[in-house]
């Protein structure tokens, strides 16, 4: 028998399962890794790294509680509409704050606007009659 004929066979052929079925399950049900990094000197704790990895559908990690990329400006528009929404209320609000002070500073230069073209008509008329008296 030649070896050069042959192919291997793939690894784990036979059991039943492929990787399309296995990462169904995984993700229809979910897993968790959990690992913890510690570095110690002379039994003195340096540092703690606690690694924890979830890997689910969305499906899953929504019915989990785990939604983070929902309220994540970066990852969602429906996020940054929320965020803008904000920031566009807190813009207002100010503003309205402002406006009172505002309205009235307008008000009084309209009043100095009326004033002024009322003393210029008074120019203006006076201006008439001496031109009219002989």
């Amino acid at each position: 028998m030649s070896m050069a004929g042959r192919l291997p066979e793939p690894y784990g052929q036979g059991s039943g399962a492929n990787l399309a079925d296995i990462l169904e399950r995984v993700l229809d049900k979910g897993i968790v890794i959990a690992g913890d990094i510690r570095i110690n000197l002379l039994d003195i704790e340096l540092l703690t790294i606690k690694l924890r990895l979830i890997v689910a559908s969305v499906d899953k990690a929504k019915e989990m509680g785990i939604d983070w990329w929902e309220d994540d400006p970066a990852l969602s528009s429906g996020a940054r509409r929320k965020e803008l929404a904000r920031e566009n209320a807190e813009l207002r609000e100010r503003l309205a704050q402002l406006e009172p002070g505002r309205e009235r500073r307008e008000e009084r230069r309209e009043e100095r606007r009326e004033g002024r073209r009322e003393e210029r008509r008074e120019d203006r008329r006076e201006d008439r009659r001496e031109e009219e008296a002989p």
